[in-house]
């Protein structure tokens, strides 16, 4: 089933996204002392720019152009980045844990909303 072998592949490069992500972040936050919305800003534009290539030419194989692609891709990226950002400061605020796992708390709402916002709008067949 198609939709079993892209979520699968969009596994994959979100492991990628996610170690890249995470690891910018993590450098910011714990080596250069940078707050956590610099940080988690940072951390996704690496990975972002890793992520629409990948799930453009590998996860769903889209034939839309660059250019409108990217633009969906846009979109898609600043709502669940919106999300997730307000899930990170609502859990920074309630929870008393280190605030880098908040950071991956939101990381893995982004990547479910993110998976389904790409599918059926961003490289919709």
């Amino acid at each position: 089933m198609e939709i079993i072998r892209q979520a699968i592949r969009y596994g994959l490069v979100g492991v990628l996204n996610t170690l890249i992500t995470a690891i910018v972040i993590w450098v910011m936050m714990k080596v250069f002392g940078v707050s956590d919305v610099a940080s988690n800003i940072t951390g996704y534009i690496f990975g972002l720019i890793n992520s629409f290539v990948w799930n453009k030419q590998w996860t769903f194989q889209s034939k839309a152009s660059w250019y409108s692609s990217a633009y969906r891709f846009g979109v898609v990226f600043a709502v669940c980045y919106l999300l997730q950002l307000g899930l990170l400061l609502y859990l920074n605020k309630k929870l008393t844990i280190d605030p880098y796992y908040n950071q991956l708390i939101a990381m893995a709402f982004y990547t479910i909303v993110n998976f389904i916002m790409n599918k059926f709008y961003t490289f919709k067949s």
